[in-house]
């Protein structure tokens, strides 16, 4: 073994030293809630684990071979599932051998599986956590080990410490989503017809939803009006603000009203709750837009009750994800566009940054704090091309 890897070993028995001696002293302080990223998981499950990883973490990677570890927050969801599944089939194609731990979305499971990646002395660790505020303590645990962190899909609190956040670009998306959906209105109704929409929002106070939303907006804007892209991202705000703060907005510039927001909290069932009553409400509408996919989906049941078609009547758009349900929809006519938030472009991107600081030597500190995969709007001319991203 040469000094570099002694100096590894030392640090990382330390580290295994470390999560005993925390596990031990959980075992002493039981009945003490503790609702942080520090929560010590039960001795009785995680000694054992501590101690294969230790026996693990003595065996050296053949030249060229690697060992990484995914921490991911669920596997409950066809998203998630791909996620994990497309790290793991990458790196092994890579010749790399890697590990998946599921948090099934708790904070100290997560904990616990962090602890035992760095534990097993891997190499690199991707993380998908559960909080962004939780996760801090365990990604600066990993980078205590030498060992460096990549989240992919979430970002945390605190990013310090990792090497990057890998994610889609949602304010991108929506904006290319938004300026698609003005070229065909405009086609097929005029410059000069309303616009009458209804927003369908996952949950409040989300920053993605945010992101996107305001994308969707600032592409409506900006298309209709022909501002500069700064113009149209100020004008979104405001839109935005007027919608939280009442329910609906305009921007008299554009010709384009928010007659109502509706939150689904991101599914299908939610977003036909929330588009009924306010397509009741208002019979005029001519478009649905969504922060996801799903819930424009699940609006387009809503759509038929009202004795209305989907794509011709109201035209259907995203901010993101693409599932496979919805780049059906786009081939079959019904549904516009969909911003795309792939689980495959993330975990390719992930992977490449990680081969060209394991494999390369690239300097882990010389990453942006966030790195985005390409924004593309994807519609009948590429869905074709982009199909196989989605999930």
């Amino acid at each position: 073994m040469n000094h570099k890897g002694e100096e590894k070993m030392k640090k990382l028995l330390v580290v295994v030293l470390c999560v005993l001696f925390v596990i031990a002293f959980a075992g002493c302080a039981a009945g003490v809630s503790q609702p942080s990223a520090s929560t010590a998981p039960e001795a009785s499950e995680a000694a054992p684990e501590a101690s294969k990883a230790s026996e693990s973490a003595s065996a050296e990677t053949a030249d060229g071979q690697f060992k990484v570890g995914f921490a991911i927050r669920t596997m409950d969801g066809a998203y998630y599932k791909t996620l994990a599944d497309d790290v793991e089939k990458m790196a092994k194609e890579a010749g790399w051998e890697c590990v998946v731990l599921n948090a099934e979305d708790d904070i100290a499971k997560e904990t616990e599986n962090m602890q035992t990646l760095v534990s097993m002395g891997v190499d690199l660790i991707f993380l998908d956590c559960v909080d962004p505020t939780a996760a801090v303590a365990s990604i600066q645990l990993a980078t205590d080990a030498d060992i460096g962190v990549i989240n992919l899909d979430s970002g945390v609190d605190d990013g310090t410490a990792q090497i990057t956040t890998v994610y889609s670009d949602n304010e991108q998306n929506g904006l290319k989503v938004g300026q698609e959906f003005v070229k065909t209105f405009n086609e097929k109704n005029g410059a000069d017809t309303a616009i009458k929409g209804i927003l369908l929002s996952g949950n409040k106070g989300s920053i993605a939803g945010e992101q996107r939303r305001q994308g969707l907006m600032a592409g409506i804007i900006m298309e209709r009006t022909g501002c500069t892209e700064e113009e149209a991202w100020t004008a979104a705000k405001e839109l935005d603000q007027q919608v939280i703060s009442g329910g609906k907005g305009e921007n008299a510039d554009a010709n384009f009203t928010i007659v109502g927001q509706g939150w689904g909290n991101w599914t299908e069932n939610g977003g036909l709750e929330a588009a009924e009553d306010i397509l009741t409400a208002n019979p005029d509408t001519n478009l649905i837009m969504g922060e996801n996919d799903s819930m424009v989906l699940g609006a387009m049941s809503a759509i038929d009750n009202a004795g209305k078609k989907a794509g011709e009547d109201i035209m259907l758009i995203a901010a993101a994800d693409g599932s496979f349900s919805g780049y059906d929809a786009i081939k079959a006519g019904t549904f516009l566009a969909i911003g795309q938030n792939s689980p495959g472009k993330i975990a390719e991107l992930g992977m490449q940054i990680a081969k060209e600081i394991l494999v390369d030597g690239q300097d882990a500190a010389s990453y942006d704090p966030i790195t985005m995969t390409e924004a593309i709007a994807v519609t009948s001319e590429n869905v074709e091309q982009e199909y196989d991203y989605g999930f």
